[in-house]
């Protein structure tokens, strides 16, 4: 079992702003294995959270925990130092590695997140040309979503979600599988998200990624925090075995040869 490693300075800790979201003792149980054991964790308001971790560690199910997707097991998720609510994933969006869209166009895709929202008329439609502006979509908008490439498909779907203003953007793994010119593209969009105030939680594999759009870093192993830090501290300088291991590029599943050897007590 591995202890969980705060790593973090004395000036990190004095300059970090009051949680948005925060879980306790979370946790989370099927088929009758554990997949998430005992998370306490604090997303800071306008902070850029990114969520690492080998495959099978918990990532995509510890985001889909906080957006109040599915109910844990154990424990509970905060919004603002209160339980989780309605109100409180009202003011969240999320997305996926797969961008699920209408079969219809751009502009429909927009329009129709909005009035889902009950935001209408002039409203909408300034939120629609700023979203298709800032997602490069304009000169696409009446061309049907299930046509664009992959990282356009993307860009509608961060542009959807921002749309209808939210406080927190929860993003899984958003440039898996993009060529290198639709990532830019896509970290453009959450860069600029997030210097118009958007708190950003992100999944990803990808370090560079890690260290070009997170502030603070969460590291997950056996769907427990192993990790927290300044991203670039962790990065940089990690502190726990797991975190260790996959920034060398010697973990990558749950079940790679490292981490079978930490279980059997092989700590060389």
């Amino acid at each position: 079992m591995f202890e969980a490693q705060t790593n973090t300075t004395s000036t990190d800790a004095a300059r970090v702003p009051t949680p948005l979201l925060q879980t306790r003792s979370l946790g989370f149980e099927a088929g009758g294995q554990r997949l998430i054991d005992t998370v306490d964790v604090d997303i800071r308001t306008g902070r850029r959270t990114v969520i690492m971790g080998a495959n099978g560690a918990g990532k995509s199910l510890l985001l889909r925990l906080l957006h109040g997707l599915i109910r844990p097991s154990a424990g509970q998720v905060l919004w603002q130092g209160r339980p989780l609510d309605r109100a409180g994933r009202y003011a969240q969006a999320m997305v996926f590695q797969r961008p699920v869209l209408l079969r219809r166009s751009v502009l429909a895709n927009l329009s129709f997140a909005l009035s889902a929202r009950g935001i209408r008329g002039r409203e909408r439609k300034r939120r629609i040309e700023i979203a298709m502006h800032q997602a490069r979509l304009t000169a696409l908008a009446y061309r049907p979503a299930r046509v664009l490439s992959g990282g356009e498909q993307q860009r509608l779907a961060i542009a959807r979600a921002l749309a209808c203003g939210p406080e927190i953007l929860f993003l899984d793994e958003p440039t898996a599988s993009l060529d290198p010119a639709s990532i830019h593209a896509v970290e453009e969009l959450i860069a600029q998200a997030h210097a118009n105030g958007v708190t950003i939680v992100l999944v990803t594999h990808d370090l560079g990624q890690a260290r070009r759009l997170g502030d603070d870093l969460i590291f997950l192993h056996g769907g427990r925090v192993v990790e927290t830090g300044p991203a670039a501290t962790v990065l940089d300088n990690p502190k726990s075995g797991p975190a260790k291991a996959w920034t060398e590029g010697r973990l990558f599943f749950e079940s790679d040869p490292w981490n079978r050897s930490q279980r059997l007590g092989d700590r060389s």
